[in-house]
């Protein structure tokens, strides 16, 4: 429906914008995009055949059939100003999603509130592994498909399906996981009875032959599909569901192993190469999903076991110093938590988290929960609020995260540059500490730093 089309991404360097262009292009469409600054994202497009000019260039919205924005350009952006003065046909990112996805004959979208990055890479590896050819949209780097978009035919659509705003409302999914539902993006939302009542509207988008793979052991999930008529599938740990893990170990190195019964039979072991309990649902969710269009468990079980998990989930960068260097987008209190305890089944001294919070709303909504899960590493350093689409109208600051930290943690300081940050870490860590930077803001950037420096 894009051959010859002419479509322009306002923002075309964001992890998911970026992934959408690439597939839009790969559907006939020529494409064009702007964004503020040049990134490493935007370099790929450009190899691709994709024309980018960086800063806002009204102008380039004269030739363009269709303009394409993300939430987060408002509505005075010069090139959407434009956009209307010309009458424009235009989409918002989720909206142009939601067309792309009509495309596939099976749309595959991963969903939850945490989770959803991991578990759709762990499908993407299942299907790539069977040679099922499909085509991927995630919202990290996914290192087996060298990015976070692959194109493959029009069988099979795997695709991050994010709730904020409503935006997976818009999409044409055949199957949906959820991994959980928590208490986040309360800007939007307000509480989290909204937050279900989103989740069961998207779930009711399910065609009646369609699937939903739901965490049996989250009790948020447990009425989330009310009205739906189609084919459930289950998955846990603790309650009974239709794939279950049984038999759980642990390495040295945080990896876990598992026997995975299926309907109370044993259906095959899985041993993870990447940390974390919340993993073993995570590879569940994927294992239950593949499992439907790919009858050989054996090849499931290769997709998951080569998984080694995408950018900025829990990433060993390096060394500095002889200290090891992480990375996490953790940046909810209850992905900080399993963060946490990625970090404690890691052999080291004392450990270091540099927590940067992602907008003034979630920082005020949770501020309580961030300080109990922060205080329990060694030590904290919390940079600058990172205020993305926001402006502090909350009444809100860093020292006081600081002050509820130093409540059950003395070894807390708020430092309000990264250089700074970078300073304090170089004369402080020793070797065999663990730093780790957490957040869903730049802060991933001082922990490249270290790394570089090395």
């Amino acid at each position: 429906m894009f051959t010859n089309k002419k479509i322009h991404f306002i923002g075309i360097g964001g992890i998911s914008m970026s992934g959408i262009a690439e597939i839009t292009k790969s559907l006939g469409a020529t494409v064009s995009g702007s964004d503020i600054t040049e990134t490493e994202i935007t370099k790929s497009l450009e190899k691709k055949e994709m024309f980018i000019k960086y800063g806002h260039h009204p102008e380039m919205i004269k030739d363009a059939d269709i303009i394409v924005y993300t939430a987060a350009i408002h509505e005075d952006d010069p090139e959407r100003i434009e956009t209307k003065k010309l009458n424009k046909e235009n989409y918002e990112r989720a909206e142009f999603l939601g067309i792309i996805s009509k495309q596939y004959k099976n749309c595959l979208c991963i969903s939850g509130t945490h989770g959803k990055s991991t578990t759709t890479g762990m499908v993407s590896m299942c299907f790539l592994e069977a040679k099922l050819n499909p085509t991927i949209q995630i919202g990290a780097i996914l290192s087996e498909i060298n990015g976070n978009t692959k194109i493959g035919s029009k069988d099979y659509l795997i695709m991050e399906s994010c709730e904020y705003v409503d935006s997976f409302l818009h999409f044409h999914p055949t199957s949906i996981i959820i991994t959980n539902i928590d208490d986040d993006h309360l800007d939007y939302f307000k509480n989290l009875d909204n937050i279900k009542k989103s989740f069961n509207k998207y779930v009711n988008l399910l065609p009646n032959n369609g699937l939903l793979v739901k965490n049996n052991d989250d009790a948020n999930s447990l009425d989330v599909e009310a009205g739906y008529q189609g084919k459930i599938i289950t998955y846990g740990i603790d309650s009974a569901a239709d794939y279950q893990a049984k038999n759980i170990t642990v390495n040295e190195l945080g990896h876990y192993s598992f026997d995975v019964y299926y309907q109370n039979k044993m259906l095959t072991n899985i041993s993870l190469n990447i940390n974390g309990y919340h993993n073993i649902y995570n590879s569940l969710a994927a294992l239950a999903l593949s499992h439907y269009y790919i009858d050989d468990i054996t090849i499931i079980k290769k997709g998951l076991e080569k998984y080694h998990g995408v950018g900025r989930r829990f990433e060993y960068l390096g060394k500095f110093n002889g200290a090891y260097v992480y990375d996490d987008y953790a940046h909810h209190p209850t992905e900080i938590k399993t963060t946490l305890e990625s970090v404690k089944k890691v052999a080291h001294n004392q450990d270091y988290c540099i927590f940067q919070s992602h907008t003034y709303s979630r920082t005020k909504e949770h501020l309580e929960d961030f300080a109990n899960i922060l205080s329990q590493f060694d030590n904290v350093i919390i940079a600058p609020i990172y205020p993305a689409r926001e402006i502090n109208t909350f009444n809100i600051s860093e020292e006081m995260l600081v002050d509820k930290i130093k409540e059950k943690n003395p070894n807390v300081i708020y430092l309000d540059s990264f250089d700074s940050i970078l300073e304090y870490i170089k004369n402080t860590v020793k070797e065999k500490d663990l730093v780790i930077t957490v957040g869903a803001g730049p802060v991933n950037k001082i922990a490249q730093s270290l790394t570089k420096q090395n």
